[in-house]
């Protein structure tokens, strides 16, 4: 879920974002809450937050189901490549192309996660084609949000 209400590339065929709605679910009842998404996003205002949740909770009962979750991240207004572009664009610092061990560990702490290592290499790996030692590219990126 992004504050621009922009989102994921249509032509692309993720199958499965169910991990990273329960990723933001962090008290695990199934939907996503103003209080989940300020425990995910610890350094965001009040009013992106509500913003979130404008642009996610389309009947307006104060939660995002996965249906709302889902059918935000596969839209696409804009033409620009939506919600998942934008956020490997941000996390792709040095804007070659790739997020690299560089790129992630910077965003992941400006994002208040202490993560050590291992964790990061993991995290490229997942995706990579090469196990990650260059970085990943944004459809890698995709693979590891559908996992």
């Amino acid at each position: 879920m992004c504050p621009t209400g922009t989102s994921l590339w249509q032509a692309r065929n993720i199958s499965n974002l169910r991990s990273a709605f329960e990723v933001l679910d962090t008290d695990h009842d199934g939907k996503i809450s103003r209080e989940d998404l300020k425990t995910s996003y610890a350094d965001a205002d009040d009013e992106v937050i509500a913003t979130m949740m404008t642009v996610a909770d389309s009947n307006k009962d104060g939660y995002v189901e996965y249906d709302e979750f889902e059918k935000v991240l596969r839209s696409d207004n804009s033409g620009s490549g939506g919600v998942m572009a934008d956020v490997f664009k941000t996390m792709d610092r040095d804007g070659d192309g790739k997020v690299g061990y560089g790129d992630l560990t910077s965003y992941l702490s400006s994002a208040g996660f202490d993560v050590n290592d291992d964790e990061i290499n993991s995290m490229l790996g997942l995706g990579a084609v090469d196990g990650g030692a260059d970085g990943i590219t944004f459809d890698e990126f995709l693979k590891i949000l559908a996992v």
